[in-house]
């Protein structure tokens, strides 16, 4: 039984042998069948993803027929995959043919109809084909898919698909990052679209620093994508211009045809007043894509701004003939024309711009500013109002709304040609002063040039730097300027905000409201050189040390021949080389209108604003009333040579190499002094030298030859400041004064200077020149409580009561140390003229100051005599 049994398992298991024996080598062969038809498959699959690979790198380049053909050629064979139309369109979108596009982006969904970037390309196509209600539907079939089989649309290209299209029907941005471009990039870290749609994003919203960590990450990865560096360039363009431009240049030298870059640069152009250099580009542009819309777009700027309103037209409708409804093209021409400070054209362009599509964004907040700018408050502040519920992620309206809060604790000061607002403690030390001011620029400059103003013009005064960058700007942290003109409309930093560099606040007002003036003489048509020219003139001419004056660097940069030719001379306040620089473009450019009047009479220069008011160029218009362009920069260049060279003369400026003087001993040194004692910077260093050897003597003779040679000097090292500190040490007080006085001619933001001048002569008694004194130093800084108390004991010993009663409100604003000393001090100056306020600010002081005799004894005397 057990034998029979075993026989049988062993037979069953024998069977069972046999069975996997055969089964294993059936799968074998099948395997090796399997294999050996499938490794092909694996080849060409593998094959076309390289012509892929090779058709993208084809477009990266610029190599748009090239890909055109490739791509096609593709497609004809019937390669698989939704990418290859997706190509083919891209490249023909980019020479501009948009009906070819169609034809190919149609075959594709006929293909992968369930294709979301073709869908979504499609939308696109279609709208630069004028079929805006087929566009719409190619919209609202993406989430239509996406809705019936989530689980289908989990690649990159889906999820960016969805969030591109989310947001064009104006999803939430914050939730579209999160659940989209985000994901696309945790899940698929090499996709180079999931970067490039989170980056233009953060762009879009004004998101510098977001973006460029977006994008940053991206170039790690795909490092020579011009989509990508293209990207990180314009992310950087506000922090880091000069990466920024190199970063440009990379684009250009991957793809020459790259017309975003070409763009950038024509918008420079544009922005200098460099218009032919500007159509020249775009002629590249046009070669490339003959419909680029911006470009169209541009071509009607550069019209409008030449006064050819048949050929804005015309560019207009151009840029507008491949997709009707584009907000984009009046939002470009309105940016534009703001630039350069033609808002109010500008906002007509926005209003069409919404027309077009009310939810258009840009046009909104473009519109809410310059509004703002021509001081159209009310409506400003709707719009951007109206932005911000639109989208709650700009920077720049939110920045905006946040100014609004600011502004309204303001105090405003009010009468019947001027709107001041102003910080309240601010405006009640000094805000009279800036109305008085105002109203004296408005007197003299409008005299001059013959304008009647006929609306009030609003002057907004900043304390927080930030605060007048976001109102001039739109954005905080925009440095070196002090003050802004729009036309009716001024800004400026108060000062308050230049605690290490004060400047001088009455000239920063005259020289905006003298571009009021010429700005409402114009229209606001005016290049920005003549403008500044104009208003840096007109300060020198109200006071000789306001304004920009000739200096050290100005005299070398003339004479190694670093000036700009007048008709490029806009050109030189954009993208300066230093902040120096940009200062000698507003040095030279007065130096221009300068010359114009002394050669040619201020009528001049009325007739040449005259023309500029009525659309003449302004090079035409300078040839009319003076010579020609080629004559006038030449004998321009000669008179500027000619001050450069006579300017302190008695000064040897020869170029010497000081470094090894300076670190050598100091015999050698003085040897070389010996044989150079007009040399101004070896002066200087030699100064230094013996001030740290404490060679007092040879110092203080030295300081006053640098002084003799060249006063004027101003800088944070010169001599006159130098040896009266020298002086004061000595308390030889009377040089200490001379000096003093010596450099205050010469530079009227010296703040430290005027407050020292007050204490000395207040020492001497010398009331006339104390209250001088102060004064030149309030039109610094007008909120030190020390330069007013001198200001107002000033005012006392010279019998002017009502200015020591400013004063010494003022003071009270500052919130003194004293403030009973100070309410006594009100109060008997206002005693005989305002007994109730006297009354009043004598009670106050006994409330702080319950044992103050004097005020014990002044109310009694009030009181004596009140029936």
């Amino acid at each position: 039984m057990q034998r029979v049994h075993r026989f049988e398992f062993e037979l069953e298991l024998s069977a069972a042998c046999l069975k996997r024996l055969f089964h294993k080598k059936l799968v074998n062969r099948t395997l090796s069948l399997f294999a050996f038809l499938i490794l092909p498959l694996f080849s060409q699959t593998s094959l076309y993803a390289n012509e892929q690979e090779v058709c993208e790198q084809f477009l990266n380049s610029g190599q748009y027929q090239t890909c055109i053909k490739k791509t096609e050629a593709a497609i004809l064979k019937k390669t698989y995959g939704s990418e290859w139309p997706l190509l083919k369109a891209k490249a023909e979108l980019a020479v501009g043919q948009y009906a070819e596009a169609q034809q190919t982006i149609d075959a594709g969904l006929k293909r992968y109809s369930w294709s979301l970037p073709l869908r979504l390309k499609a939308y696109e196509i279609y709208q630069l084909n004028n079929e805006h209600q087929a566009a719409e539907e190619f919209l609202n079939s993406i989430h239509e898919l996406a809705s019936r089989s989530a689980w289908r649309y989990t690649d990159a290209s889906s999820l960016i698909a969805l969030g591109q299209a989310s947001l064009l029907k104006k999803a939430d941005p914050a939730l579209v990052l999160e659940s989209f471009y985000d994901r696309a990039i945790r899940e698929y870290p090499e996709h180079k679209d999931a970067y490039l749609a989170s980056g233009n994003l953060a762009l879009s919203k004004r998101d510098f620093i977001l973006a460029q960590e977006i994008f940053e990450a991206a170039i790690k990865i795909i490092p020579e994508d011009t989509d990508l560096l293209f990207g990180l360039a314009k992310a950087l363009q506000t922090g880091n211009p000069e990466r920024s431009e190199k970063l440009m240049s990379q684009v250009l030298n991957i793809n020459p045809h790259y017309i975003p870059v070409h763009l950038e640069q024509i918008y420079r152009s544009l922005h200098s007043e460099q218009y032919s250099e500007a159509q020249q580009r775009l002629e590249v542009v046009l070669d490339i894509n003959p419909h680029q819309a911006e470009a169209w777009s541009c071509l009607a700027v550069i019209a409008h701004f030449e006064h050819r309103p048949h050929d804005e037209t015309a560019f207009y409708w151009q840029a507008l003939s491949h997709h009707d409804q584009n907000p984009q093209v009046d939002y470009q021409i309105g940016k534009a024309l703001s630039e350069h400070y033609r808002f109010a054209e500008g906002a007509a362009y926005q209003r069409q711009a919404l027309q077009k599509d009310s939810n258009f964004i840009p046009a909104r907040i473009q519109l809410a500013q310059d509004e703002l700018r021509l001081g159209r408050e009310v409506s400003g502040w709707e719009h951007a109002m109206q932005a911000h519920q639109q989208d709650g992620y700009d920077t720049t309206i939110f920045n905006l709304l946040e100014l609004k809060d600011q502004l309204a604790s303001f105090k405003t000061l009010e009468d019947d040609t001027f709107i001041v607002r102003m910080e309240t403690r601010e405006a009640e030390v000094y805000g009279q002063e800036v109305l008085n001011l105002l109203h004296e620029a408005k007197q003299v400059l409008c005299k001059k040039y013959e304008l009647e103003l006929n609306q009030k013009i609003t002057v907004e005064i900043f304390p927080n730097p930030d605060d007048f960058a976001v109102r001039t700007f739109g954005m905080p942290a925009v440095s070196g300027y002090l003050g802004v003109c729009f036309g009716k409309v001024i800004t400026a930093n108060s000062p308050a905000s230049q605690a290490e560099h004060p400047t001088n606040w009455q000239s920063v007002l005259w020289h905006e409201f003298c571009h009021v003036v010429t700005l409402e003489l114009t229209k606001n048509k005016m290049p920005r050189w003549i403008s500044e020219g104009l208003s840096v003139y007109e300060e020198r001419q109200k006071n000789p040390r306001w304004g920009e004056t000739m200096i050290p660097q100005y005299r070398d940069m003339i004479l190694k021949g670093e000036t700009t030719p007048i008709s490029e001379l806009s050109s030189a306040f954009l993208n300066p080389k230093s902040s120096l620089h940009i200062q000698f473009a507003y040095y030279q450019s007065s130096m221009v209108v300068e010359y114009l009047i002394n050669e040619f009479g201020f009528e001049a220069i009325k007739l040449i604003l005259n023309d500029l008011r009525i659309g003449i160029p302004v090079n035409v218009a300078i040839e009319r009333r003076t010579k020609t362009l080629g004559e006038l920069e030449q004998d321009f260049a000669t008179y500027l040579t000619a001050e450069a060279k006579n300017f302190a003369p008695s000064v040897d400026w020869s170029e010497q190499d000081l470094t090894a003087l300076t670190s050598d001993d100091t015999k050698r040194f003085d040897d070389w002094i010996r044989k150079h004692p007009h040399h101004f910077q070896g002066l200087m260093a030699y100064a230094r030298i013996l001030e740290e050897e404490n060679r007092t003597a040879e110092l203080e003779t030295t300081l006053k030859k640098l002084v003799e040679l060249y006063p004027q000097y101003a800088g944070a090292d010169n001599a006159c400041l130098r040896v009266a500190a020298l002086y004061q040490k000595q308390e030889r007080f009377d040089l200490e004064l001379s000096y003093l006085e010596q450099h205050a001619t010469w530079n009227p933001n010296a703040l430290p200077v005027f407050q020292r001048l007050a204490i000395l002569y207040k020492q001497q008694e010398n009331w006339e020149s104390v209250y001088q004194a102060c004064q030149a130093a309030n039109a610094i800084n007008p909120l030190d409580q020390e330069t007013q108390l001198l200001l107002a004991n000033a005012c006392i010993q010279l019998n002017r009561d009502p200015e020591a009663v400013a004063a010494y409100q003022a003071i009270l604003a500052l919130e003194p140390h004293n403030p009973a000393e100070t309410h006594y001090q009100l109060a008997r100056l206002l005693q005989d003229t305002h007994k109730q306020k006297a009354k009043r600010h004598t009670l106050i002081a006994l409330e702080q100051a319950p044992r103050f005799r004097a005020a014990h004894q002044l109310l009694l005397e009030l009181t004596a005599n009140t029936p």
